[in-house]
């Protein structure tokens, strides 16, 4: 018998219609629209700004792509993991919400916490459900509505993040095609540089928390930026080592879209042309774990089956790690 791998077998994205835009945000904070293109790469990103409207209600037209592409019904659907560090509340977790808007009442699931790398770290775990044999109809699905935790006052922050989601199914695969290999790294040191001062056990939000601004996104930019760099660029390198790939193997680097000098960096680490990565940060903004699955959207139509893809993120906590995967339609 074949061994199972678990492959992507189908996409969905999803992002809000409303933009903001450099030229926007130099209405809000001391900022222009050239300093932040030069430093990030970013000209807009998408906020789901309705009342009422929440992570889940981006995750689950991503997901529904997904249903209308393959014919599945929502009742075939296994597992969900949600990757997201906004979720619509404390708990229940987001991922079963999301099984409720859909109707995919057969599915057990969970939210799983790991920053910008979460799409990573999900995808990994649920391969391992597939490859078990027990389950054949995974989702994974990165969803952020960054802009419930961001400080609009802040111009270090601010111009970085936007909302949106993408998502992906993993289904069994004997054709040798999938999730073919990772590596995950964590350092909780790192929690320091880049994390939510209140909200948490550490500090249950209060009147003084809520008043000090202290549940927004807080980021030394400088020192993140370093060990972002080399945290991709490493673990990226070394997955290709590992597997004895070589730069000429790689269809596409599909890196983490958190600063377009970090994904350049990586890429040349890498000896990848830039025709060979794939970058919408100017579009959308770092969307936290929901970058990754965006881009694979994105591009969808312009992948082959054998193509060699190489994930790549970094992320607060700190959370790094690089995934092998080979296209599988």
């Amino acid at each position: 018998m074949n061994k199972i791998t678990a492959a992507i077998t189908a996409v969905g994205g999803y992002v809000p219609e409303t933009k903001l835009t450099n030229a926007d945000l130099e209405k809000m904070v001391d900022t222009n629209d050239e300093w932040i293109r030069t430093r990030t790469g970013i000209h807009e990103r998408r906020i789901l700004r309705e009342n009422g409207k929440a992570n889940s209600d981006l995750a689950v037209p991503a997901i529904q792509e997904i249903l209308q592409k393959t014919g599945l019904n929502p009742l075939d659907i296994d597992c969900i993991i949600c990757a997201t560090v906004t979720p619509d509340m404390v708990f229940p977790a987001t991922a079963n919400i999301i099984a409720d808007k859909l109707g995919a009442t057969n599915a057990w699931g969970y939210d799983l916490s790991a920053a910008c790398s979460g799409f990573l770290y999900a995808l990994t775990t649920g391969a391992t459900l597939v490859e078990s044999g027990r389950y054949k109809n995974v989702i994974v699905v990165g969803s952020e509505k960054m802009s419930a935790i961001v400080d609009y006052t802040d111009r270090n922050t601010c111009i970085i993040f936007g909302d949106g989601a993408g998502a992906v199914l993993l289904q069994p695969n004997t054709e040798g095609n999938g999730i073919l290999d990772s590596i995950l790294k964590s350092d909780g040191s790192g929690r320091a540089f880049l994390h939510m001062k209140a909200g948490g056990s550490l500090k249950p939000a209060s009147v003084e928390s809520v008043m000090a601004r202290e549940h927004f996104v807080y980021q030394e930019g400088k020192t993140v930026f370093k060990f972002a760099v080399k945290g991709m660029a490493d673990v990226s390198a070394e997955l290709l080592e590992r597997n004895n790939l070589s730069s000429n193997d790689i269809a596409w680097l599909v890196p983490h879209q958190a600063n377009l000098r970090i994904i350049d960096a990586t890429a040349e680490r890498m000896g990848l042309s830039k025709e060979k990565v794939m970058v919408n940060i100017q579009h959308y903004g770092n969307t936290t774990s929901a970058t990754i699955p965006l881009c694979l959207w994105e591009w969808e139509k312009q992948l082959k089956k054998g193509d060699n893809l190489v994930l790549a993120a970094f992320g607060g906590g700190f959370t790094w790690g690089a995934i092998w995967v080979k296209w599988a339609y």
